[in-house]
């Protein structure tokens, strides 16, 4: 069986020990509302040793970043709190030619707590060999909330729904 891009990069950053939440479109279908997306949105624990493990795994699977940067450098605290004020850098995008339909993009400050968030994560299959950490729903629908674009509200809606018939079942 061929494993798809996200199967690979998901089982790659569970091998080497990396604590990431997946969270955006990817989180939204696995949380039970199908829709269609296109890349991987990840929220790393910013210690800095994991993300050295979490760079050097988007290495090995050819990941480089978009921006005209070493892809190391988002290891670094002080550079990237520095693309966030000199920049607006909301997310880190990475796109690899080995992996052409699947883009990552790495959140560049943690929008939710991740230890708090970490904690109450849902670990989910995404094959019968990989079980990936997801953002729990009620901290997907806020973080949605909180971004406020149209196709994000759309999933709030649609998350709440799903939360709320679970809760009825």
């Amino acid at each position: 069986m061929t494993r798809s891009s996200v199967q690979t990069i998901l089982g790659a950053l569970n091998q080497a020990g990396v604590r990431y939440l997946v969270v955006g479109g990817l989180a939204v279908v696995a949380h039970g509302h199908v829709r269609f997306t296109a890349d991987i949105d990840i929220l790393l624990d910013f210690d800095e040793e994991n993300l050295r493990r979490a760079m050097e795994v988007f290495a090995s699977l050819g990941f480089r970043p978009r921006a005209p940067v070493p892809l190391r450098q988002f290891a670094d605290a002080e550079i990237r709190q520095g693309w966030i004020r000199d920049k607006g850098l909301t997310v880190f995008s990475l796109f690899s030619d080995d992996h052409p339909l699947t883009e990552v993009d790495l959140f560049v400050a943690d929008p939710l707590g991740f230890e708090e968030a970490y904690a109450r994560r849902a670990t989910l299959a995404v094959a019968p060999d990989v079980a990936a950490t997801f953002v729990a729903v009620d901290d997907l629908i806020r973080l949605k909330r909180s971004a406020g674009r149209p196709q994000d509200l759309v999933d709030a809606e649609a998350l709440e729904q799903l939360r709320d018939e679970w809760d009825d079942g």
